[in-house]
């Protein structure tokens, strides 16, 4: 986080027929380079935001306007000013108090609010977050997501090292997520998805707990994580990461990216190369051998400046192998033969269309289509599937005074085929969604915004699905607001959605026929306070209430060696709270949340709760950037409490502990040393990980972290920066 800033604005104006072209530059005159993502706004709700390189263009029509400018960190900047104007026009702040909350969501909520004024609760991790954790964790997202409170990451393979995101106490098969708006990762195409999205690609993720299908359409019954992309600056930019772990991890890179009048780029490169490590001793891999290779190149077309287009292209490439150590070794013998080895390749191209029309509409128009294939190849079966998905949408802005109106129509599908390999109960299937979607935001005396959202999905198997949302922000005073929300939701039946455990996929049954799909309603309360004071000192605080109830639930059931589906008599119902707090401390920077989770399947009379759900989970980050002397330091913990197994039997308590700490030279070069479990908490410590003969090795569900204690060393090298 920045700590003293001025802000210097220069303006350049061409006159246009409807008024004039705004061109601002927004730089931090002590740290002497610019400021990204700063929100420039006007009286007409004309939000726009500064790009890498601090600068941001404005098209604003002849008469009198009033700006303000905030950037997190920073003091907000307000004048007045009339347009003609010609002159150069510069303004230098004091010293500014660090401002909390002062986010902008870039998607999420489809009419780019800021964070503090979204009814739609919306937790973001932005740019500075991402940088950090691709020191820390360079080669994925998970890490970073399990740090946010009512966030659990549950690794579901002890074997693949597969993982899936659970939001208040609900499975992963919930979740949905979208990269830049665009459904990429469900079902079949779902696996590993988070595994293969370096932070250093992305701007920033955005979060919301609970339903959010009234925006994006079914599967967002627990919530919705919404990877923003990086755009390029008018400045080229170029990054370079090496890392190396004690863990065997080595990942390397890079991303470059320049702006100029008419066209951009931007391209991120990565490789990880991961060896197989048994870290318990007994005879299994707990890491799997890895090797991943990441390309995202992306061009940018700016044919004036009202219109954007983007076109992109991203592969992922993976070979995946675990099992017996043994094996793996090439020693296999009568009494060692079980191993596994996914092969996954993913392509996925991207379009989109953004303009800015008259009275500061936008139309967005954007499509992805992405195959995905994985071979999955063990000691007695061999397969190897196919999915498609496709997703296409047409929306429209429009703001009229304070308030605001968005609509539109996407259509999305899947197709799963079979390719050439050993049979499986499974037949191919596809699943085809025309929905329509329109969302008004009223503000009302600048202190309480009301949202109300309706989408009608069509679903060609499934029939039709009206989901209706309301949500309401209400300023009490400066420091003290509350939000309260209603949303409806669904999720249609599909037999490769992520479970608690990963399933041979040969022992899956097909989904009945003539079985319903899944729909929920959510319901959220919450409290928000915001207090500065003295020299930069600041407080936030939220506590929330949550409560989900999904009617219709897929239930599923091991019996006889065979994972079966069947649908649960009565609800499963998800409640509980949720608080964090965000403060800034004489420069130390803390986020510490809890939640607390009561997930039950009410069919059930005795042993209800939701398996590998915990009641009590708490987690903190604790930062200090000493910027004068070039180091920053930080620690993490979390606390996550019993949970029910399977068998309804109770795991212990466990806590997590990590540290970090990084030391800049110059404005190039960062070195940064982390530590992961410094406790060295393993699931294998209190249980075996698997049972059964070696042949054939039955692997529990996991609850806790498998690969011990990592210290992990990295160097960031910033190109193009300025000295």
């Amino acid at each position: 986080m920045k700590r003293t800033a001025v802000l210097l604005f220069i303006f350049f104006f061409t006159r246009v027929a409807s008024g004039q072209t705004v061109k601002l530059f927004i730089v931090d005159s002590l740290m002497k380079g610019p400021i990204a993502g700063a929100t420039i706004q006007t009286e007409r709700n004309n939000i726009n935001l500064s790009d890498s390189s601090g600068y941001a263009v404005l098209n604003l029509p002849e008469g009198r306007h009033h700006l303000i400018v905030t950037a997190t960190g920073y003091q907000p900047y307000v004048t007045d000013f009339s347009i003609p104007f010609t002159d150069l026009y510069r303004i230098a702040l004091l010293p500014a108090v660090k401002q909390l909350e002062d986010i902008t969501i870039l998607a999420s909520t489809r009419n780019n609010q800021r964070i503090e004024n979204a009814p739609l609760k919306v937790e973001v991790l932005g740019r500075e977050e991402m940088e950090e954790e691709n020191t820390i964790k360079p080669a994925n997202i998970a890490s970073i997501l399990g740090d946010i409170s009512g966030v659990q990451i549950q690794q579901s393979s002890a074997v693949s090292g597969n993982v899936n995101i659970r939001i208040q106490g609900l499975e992963g098969r919930y979740t949905q997520i979208l990269r830049d708006g665009l459904p990429l990762f469900e079902g079949f195409s779902g696996g590993f998805g988070i595994l293969s999205i370096p932070p250093l690609d992305l701007r920033q993720i955005e979060l919301i707990k609970g339903s959010a299908s009234t925006l994006y359409g079914g599967g967002a019954i627990g919530g919705l994580v919404n990877l923003i992309s990086r755009r390029p600056g008018y400045h080229q930019e170029g990054v370079l990461t090496l890392n190396q772990s004690t863990l065997k991890e080595s990942n390397v890179n890079s991303y470059f990216a320049r702006r100029y009048k008419s066209f951009g780029y931007s391209f991120f490169g990565g490789f990880t190369r991961q060896q197989k490590v048994d870290v318990n001793e007994d005879g299994f891999s707990d890491v799997p051998q890895l090797r991943a290779t990441v390309v995202h190149p992306r061009l940018f077309f700016y044919p004036n400046d009202k219109i954007t287009i983007i076109a992109g292209y991203t592969v992922s490439l993976e070979n995946r192998l675990g099992g017996d150590m043994q094996v793996l070794d090439g020693n296999s013998n009568s009494g060692h033969q079980y191993f596994e080895r996914n092969r996954t390749a993913r392509h996925s191209g991207e379009w989109l269309y953004e303009q800015r029309l008259s009275g500061n509409k936008r139309l967005d128009l954007k499509a992805s289509v992405s195959s995905f294939n994985r071979t999955i190849t063990t000691n007695t079966h061999y397969f190897k599937g196919n999915q498609v998905n496709y997703y296409t949408e047409a929306s429209l802005l429009i703001p009229y005074g304070p308030h605001s109106f968005v609509g539109g129509i996407n259509a999305l599908g899947e197709r799963f085929r079979k390719l050439p390999s050993d049979p499986i109960t499974l037949e191919n299937f596809s699943n085809h969604t025309i929905g329509v979607f329109m969302q008004n935001t009223w503000q009302f005396k600048e202190t309480t915004i009301v949202e109300a959202g309706l989408r009608d999905d069509y679903q060609f198997t499934y029939g039709n699905f009206l989901l209706p949302r309301l949500a309401l922000l209400h300023h009490f005073n400066e420091s003290w607001a509350g939000r309260a929300g209603i949303g409806f939701g669904y999720k249609t039946p599909n037999p490769l959605a992520p479970q608690i455990a990963d399933f041979d996929i040969e022992d899956i049954d097909p989904m009945p026929a003539n079985i319903p799909s899944e729909t929920s309603i959510g319901y959220n309360l919450e409290l928000n306070y915001k207090k500065e004071w003295g020299a930069g000192n600041t407080l936030f605080i939220n506590h929330a209430f949550f409560l989900t109830r999904i009617n219709d639930p897929i239930v599923t059931d091991w019996t006889s060696g065979r994972l079966i589906f069947f649908t649960g008599p009565k609800p499963v119902v998800s409640k509980g709270f949720d608080t964090y707090v965000r403060a800034v401390l004489q420069g130390w920077e803390l986020y510490a949340g809890y939640t607390f989770t009561i997930a039950q399947m009410t069919y059930r009379p005795i042993n209800a709760s939701v398996p590998y759900t915990p009641q009590h989970r708490a987690a903190f980050t604790l930062v200090r950037d000493f910027e004068k002397k070039g180091w920053r330091l930080g620690l993490e913990g979390s606390y996550t409490g019993p949970q029910f197994r399977r068998d309804y039997s109770s795991t212990p308590a466990y806590v997590f502990l990590a540290a970090m700490v990084e030391k800049r030279i110059g404005k190039q070069l960062s070195i940064v040393l982390n530590g992961e479990n410094l406790l060295d908490y393993r699931q294998s410590r209190e249980e075996s990980l698997y049972t059964g003969p070696t042949v054939s090795p039955q692997f529990v569900p996991l609850w806790a972290p498998i690969d011990g204690r990592v210290i992990n060393l990295s160097l960031k090298w910033n190109f193009f920066a300025a000295d």
